[in-house]
């Protein structure tokens, strides 16, 4: 392993640690200027994150301009989804379009057995980060969760409730679970592929979690999840569990077996360090919404977090949900100045 900065791994791992190590998802994105002339030069999202040296450049982005304890690889959580049939593109303004999106019970017979070779270029973007980073900060892989990425596959684009996703879960649960099984051995795949190829951690986004009820969740997007995390080959690399809307699922969300449980802000982190810790590690819960007010605002829930993890190890600061395009990256380097300046003072108190 022998990384230089290595808080993030030890955070996880429940290690101790001189001061909460931070790393923001979205952390490369539209807020910079840099990445805006990055995705220019690109002509499209998805000629973007297939092009090695564009997307290792992106991923490096926040390491250089944010000082950030983790670099998390540049990609889409759909990348998996067009080696089994599966056709889409990015729209601006409206995100992922399916041309193709799953109308029956025959579409979901038909997918393809997924391939590795297709995904070719996130084995590189990974070795790329590595090489050009030397091993100073750990390099997180990460994958979308079987719920949500069937939730988009069904949908064919996002959606409010997305209720064509729903409705063809409560119609055909059985069919329902046996997608979720085949988008499950993918991510197997997928995941095990990229921590070969040099991923230090890898983390599974469960981006519409909370659409389920608790009942709907145990039964349909947890064993997934619970599947692909046993069936992961690693040697030191932890495994993060995101899910947005966590609030409802929190008392059984540990039964993952993750290492690390990423949580927004609908929670207090007090309440999940109660349930969780210290049989896991905790990441978040900052709302990315605070980054839109004044600095003192910012310093100020940045603290209460921190404070009210206090000085254990096990916890590792990020925020909610993504940054959003129109934040000023101002006040992101500031948070991320301020968090390492706090935890620092908090655990040396």
């Amino acid at each position: 392993m022998n990384l230089k900065n290595d808080l993030f791994l030890k955070a996880c791992k429940n290690q101790k640690i001189e001061r909460t190590p931070i790393w923001l998802m979205r952390q490369a994105g539209r807020y910079m200027k840099e990445y805006r002339e990055l995705r220019e030069k690109a002509g499209s999202f998805k000629n973007f994150y297939k092009n090695v040296d564009l997307a290792v450049e992106a991923s490096l982005l926040p390491k250089k301009i944010l000082d950030v304890d983790a670099i998390i690889i540049f990609s889409d959580i759909l990348t998996p989804l067009e080696s089994i049939g599966m056709k889409f593109d990015f729209k601006e303004g409206e995100g992922p379009v399916f041309e193709n999106p799953i109308k029956s019970v025959e579409d979901v017979e038909n997918l393809k057995p997924f391939n590795t070779e297709d995904v070719h270029y996130v084995g590189e973007i990974i070795k790329g980060v590595n090489q050009t980073l030397n091993r100073e900060l750990p390099v997180i892989g990460f994958a979308g969760a079987p719920f949500t990425l069937a939730a988009y596959m069904i949908e064919g684009r996002g959606s409010r409730d997305f209720k064509k996703a729903k409705k063809f879960m409560y119609d055909n649960p059985q069919e329902f679970k046996k997608l979720l099984d085949i988008i499950a051995d993918v991510i197997i795949d997928y995941l095990n592929f990229q921590i070969k190829s040099g991923a230090d951690a890898v983390q599974i986004f469960d981006s519409w979690a909370g659409h389920l009820s608790p009942k709907d969740y145990k039964e349909f997007a947890l064993p997934p999840i619970k599947k692909i995390i046993k069936n992961l080959k690693k040697d030191y690399q932890p495994v993060i569990h995101f899910s947005k809307g966590v609030a409802g699922v929190i008392d059984f969300i540990g039964e993952s077996g993750a290492d690390v449980y990423s949580v927004d802000w609908m929670v207090d982190i007090k309440d999940v360090k109660n349930k969780i810790y210290p049989n896991a590690a905790v990441q978040g819960n900052l709302d990315p919404t605070i980054l839109y007010a004044e600095k003192n605002a910012i310093k100020k829930e940045a603290e209460y977090i921190l404070e009210s993890w206090g000085k254990d190890s096990g916890h590792i600061f990020n925020l909610g949900h993504g940054l959003n395009p129109d934040m000023d990256v101002e006040k992101v380097k500031y948070l991320v100045d301020t968090v390492k300046e706090l935890s620092f003072k908090i655990r040396n108190s």
